[in-house]
């Protein structure tokens, strides 16, 4: 199962008592850094709902936003007296020494911050019961999205995969044409110093000393076992991202080696085919969870 670190998912609230939206979204991130806008009445919630994010998700950031459009619960307003008699007095002034003559007006009053006050009557424990199932159904959407993405990149990875596959087994067929190649180079070597008094048991040797060098049978191999471990973490129930990029850093090297070993043009060809398609696998890692 491959899950995108990239997700979305919008929910609309009605209930009796509440009517709002709220909306889960997240990008690319190495590591989990999680945002919520809450208003400000709600901000008792925002330890749970982090918790319930946290638990959930391993990487990206991730944005929570929760708006309320209309909310039916017991209001507590407060006025400030003295504020307002201070306030009343004080616009009084300034009219006489404006020489203004209108009348102090109740608007003007309460333009003044802290004359009134009012909160809302919420219980936490009450409003988080209502809001957990909103707040599960809108994961489970925004699950979905990332499952979404994530089949998505599955795909492409596969087809990278593929490439490489095939550049492999381009570059397998050639290494006898490589051995050939060596000793057919080595012989021309001897026979352009030598002459026809070829010593072919010191050809042998040398011929030897030079598929040591030059022999790309293990590093081929390697790089087989590297794409069949590759395959079988992808396939994996939760394919981690961090052992697949390991794996792609294996293939690298092993991919190098072989690049400098060389001496055929369409194994080198096939060798830039090759660090194309890891480059993009890779890249595409970056977005799975």
């Amino acid at each position: 199962m491959t899950k995108s670190m990239t997700g979305f998912a919008h929910r609309d609230i009605v209930q009796e008592k509440i009517r709002a939206m709220m909306e889960l979204k997240s990008y690319n991130n190495r590591y989990l850094d999680i945002y919520l806008s809450l208003p400000p009445q709600f901000a008792s919630l925002e330890p749970r709902i982090r918790d319930f994010l946290s638990s959930r998700i391993v990487h990206g950031k991730v944005e929570f936003s929760f708006k309320v459009r209309e909310i039916d619960v017991p209001v507590r307003a407060s006025a400030d007296l003295a504020a307002a008699k201070a306030v009343a007095e004080v616009l009084r002034q300034i009219s006489a020494a404006c020489g203004l003559h209108e009348p102090v007006r109740i608007g003007n009053i309460l333009s003044f911050d802290g004359v009134v006050s009012y909160e809302r009557d919420l219980d936490e424990d009450e409003l988080w019961t209502a809001l957990k199932p909103e707040l599960d159904a809108c994961f489970e959407a925004y699950e979905e999205s990332r499952l979404r993405e994530g089949a998505a990149t599955r795909i492409d990875i596969e087809r990278q995969l593929a490439r490489v596959s095939a550049s492999l087994a381009v570059i397998t067929a050639l290494v006898p044409e490589i051995e050939k190649t060596l000793r057919g180079q080595l012989r021309a070597r001897f026979q352009d110093v030598l002459g026809d008094a070829v010593d072919e048991g010191r050809i042998l040797t040398e011929t030897a000393s030079l598929l040591m060098k030059y022999t790309i049978n293990e590093e081929v191999t390697r790089l087989g076992s590297h794409i069949a471990t590759f395959r079988r973490i992808l396939d994996g129930e939760a394919a981690s991202a961090k052992k697949l990029d390991f794996l792609c850093q294996e293939m690298n090297r092993e991919v190098n080696t072989i690049g400098s070993k060389n001496i055929l043009l369409p194994v080198a060809e096939n060798v830039v085919e090759l660090k194309d398609a890891l480059e993009n696998i890779r890249e595409q890692l970056r977005n799975i969870e």
